[in-house]
């Protein structure tokens, strides 16, 4: 099968696809740095499985599932993620991912995730429970991403209300890009970028740059390490 691998960071893109490489299935046709340029490699190789880092530049990698999952429907997609929130699970699902895996788990689950998704199958990593699975197919696809512990964040306020533009908002808005420099990198006003603002607010119910940032971190659209920096 031909694989496709999509990590920011050069080393964990090395291993992943010298790991995959080892597998006499396997054949890594390809590997990107970020969601766009996955993107762009999904549409130009065309891989059986692209394999996706969640916290990438530019376009995340539910960003760049849902994406691929529009432009090459053939292609299967396994998400890897440092997160094992089941809201998480269930927006990977609902962007056309059929894999998702904890780096943290072994290498073994990376090469079961893209058999499986080759095949057509669901994979969560060993470290996840099945019942996650289980729900978000009996609920019709339906998903709740939580924010805390003990709070969920309700569908009508998810994230995947938000449109392509809102989202591109919202990464440099949580990245601490004001506002003018989020318009210069768009080609728009600054009253356009506000705007947008306004409407992400409202369809996350959530009014606060802290509250932004922390959603950010829980959904996986930015990493949290990355952002103390």
């Amino acid at each position: 099968m031909k694989v496709l691998v999509a990590d920011d960071h050069a080393i964990v893109r090395q291993g992943l696809g010298q790991l995959l490489l080892s597998q006499s299935d396997v054949d890594v046709v390809g590997t990107a740095e970020d969601g766009q340029e996955a993107l762009e490699k999904a549409q130009s190789l065309r891989p059986d499985v692209t394999v996706l880092d969640i916290s990438m530049p530019r376009l995340n990698g539910l960003e760049a599932a849902r994406l691929i999952k529009e432009a090459v429907p053939d292609t299967e997609i396994v998400i890897l993620s440092i997160h094992d929130e089941e809201g998480l699970v269930h927006e990977a699902f609902a962007s056309g991912a059929l894999g998702y895996v904890l780096k943290a788990g072994p290498n073994s689950d990376v090469i079961q995730a893209v058999r499986a998704a080759h095949r057509g199958e669901y994979f969560l990593s060993s470290k996840i429970s099945a019942e996650v699975i289980h729900s978000y197919t009996e609920s019709g696809g339906e998903t709740a991403t939580s924010l805390e512990s003990d709070r969920e964040i309700p569908k009508s306020l998810g994230y995947d209300l938000l449109s392509r533009r809102e989202r591109q908002v919202f990464r440099l808005v949580v990245e601490g890009n004001p506002t003018s420099r989020i318009a210069d990198d768009l080609g728009v006003s600054c009253k356009t970028i506000e705007k947008h603002r306004n409407s992400i607010r409202k369809k996350l119910g959530i009014h606060d740059l802290v509250g932004l940032v922390k959603y950010a971190i829980k959904i996986g659209i930015i990493d949290i390490d990355l952002w103390k920096h």
